[in-house]
């Protein structure tokens, strides 16, 4: 029988475990679980073929307790509430473990943005803002990139917002250096990967330099974690998306794979042997990194992954029994609210640096990066050696404790 996956109470689920870890009372739990508001919209736009089309759109805006919420946008067929809120409550963890001030939101729009033409894009994006930018504001709540989302939708975004509020830079992140993005924000998700996977590697005796790396998903996050990660000295020996899957065990040219995805928008076409992307779940390799769609790793195929080490560069690729499993054969998994939070910590950057008028270079933000980043890694390290406890509760005991005492002081409880 295949595994039913809830995405929030899978989440709901890690949150428990870490919550009984720190002794977190009931009445603190519900507070912390409780989504501060949940947002459904109508989209109707005309289609290039004239004819009406009617989209649902989602926000979920999870906690403000540290800050104004933040949380990238989705366009995917299976978006929907229970998505999303699993989503909004991981972005509060996140931004909490890294420190940076901000609570976690998560939005989408229910679609295949694949099936849509550019111009209908912009019409659905921007009515999408029209009918829910209410909940935004550059100290309530900014959207961000996500899963088929990039700058250009944020483009519409932006704009669109300054059509019923004024100009405002801030109100979205992961824009278009011409407006206001930051140097270094595109590549920021896969270069937090890359270093927390270099940090892990070295703690989990995995040398890097030559360490077997595949990688599923080779969009923005997969891409860049795998240029980097091979600049680093890795071997990346498989990659696969949407369009198909290669394999090379003498090592895959990560810099021409880059610039190939970039050109056909898929690995599909790039020289190498074959290979589907349940196959590279389960090949052998030192380092698997999951880079693509949740719920990929399930109870169905924990027990034949051959991965030394896991790092999560997904959202909840990896489903709370199938964590379970690979706990139990003694797989090491980098838990996703630590491997992916590059992304969001640029993204305070890039709001930092729209609110005082003035650009970082891009030296200066992946420095920054990595002065949030490795100290979250080491104090999940720490937490996860004196508790005796796996990675991914430590760093959710760490995010739980930071906002628990925010509430408490600010007197939410």
């Amino acid at each position: 029988m295949a595994e039913k996956i809830n995405n929030y109470e899978n989440t709901n689920r890690l949150f428990d475990k870490a919550a009984d870890l720190i002794e977190l009372d009931e009445e603190t739990r519900l507070l912390l679980k409780t989504p501060f508001r949940e947002i459904q919209v109508e989209v109707p736009i005309r289609t290039d073929a004239e004819e009406l089309d009617v989209f649902v759109g989602y926000r979920v805006q999870h906690s403000a307790a540290r800050g104004p919420m933040k949380g990238g946008l989705r366009y995917h067929p299976e978006v929907d509430f229970d998505e999303v809120r699993s989503l909004a409550s991981l972005m509060t963890w996140k931004t909490a473990l890294v420190n940076v001030p901000f609570g976690g939101a998560k939005g989408g729009i229910t679609c295949d943005p694949r099936q849509l033409s550019e111009n209908e894009l912009e019409r659905l994006t921007r009515k999408f803002i029209e009918r829910i930018g209410f909940a935004f504001g550059l100290h309530l709540d900014i959207p961000a990139p996500d899963v088929n989302t990039n700058a250009k939708v944020m483009a519409w975004i932006m704009d669109q917002y300054a059509i019923q509020n004024g100009y405002t830079t801030g109100i979205v992140t992961g824009k278009p250096l011409e407006l206001g993005g930051s140097p270094g924000r595109e590549a920021a998700t896969g270069r937090g990967v890359s270093l927390i996977t270099q940090a892990a590697a070295s703690d989990f005796q995995i040398p890097i330099a030559g360490a077997r790396i595949a990688i599923q998903g080779f969009g923005n996050v997969g891409s860049f974690a795998g240029l980097l990660l091979q600049r680093a000295g890795a071997k990346i020996i498989a990659v696969s998306d949407h369009t198909g899957g290669i394999q090379n065990e003498a090592g895959l040219d990560a810099e021409a794979l880059f610039e190939h995805v970039r050109q056909h928008r898929g690995v599909a076409g790039f020289p190498g042997d074959q290979i589907t992307n349940e196959e590279l779940l389960t090949m052998e390799c030192d380092v698997l990194i999951p880079a693509a769609l949740g719920g990929v790793i399930t109870r169905e195929n924990a027990a034949d992954v051959k991965a030394k080490m896991v790092v999560e560069a997904a959202n909840s690729p990896i489903t709370t029994i199938a964590d379970e499993i690979l706990g139990e054969r003694g797989i090491h998994v980098v838990p996703d609210i630590l491997a992916n939070a590059g992304g969001v910590t640029a993204s305070y950057f890039e709001w930092v640096q729209n609110i005082q008028v003035f650009t970082w270079d891009e030296d200066k933000v992946n420095d920054e990066i990595e002065k949030y980043m490795l100290p979250a890694y080491q104090t999940v390290r720490n937490i996860m050696r004196d508790r005796q406890v796996n990675m991914r509760t430590a760093a959710f005991s760490i995010a739980i404790s930071r906002v628990a005492e925010a509430e408490r002081i600010r007197g939410g409880l």
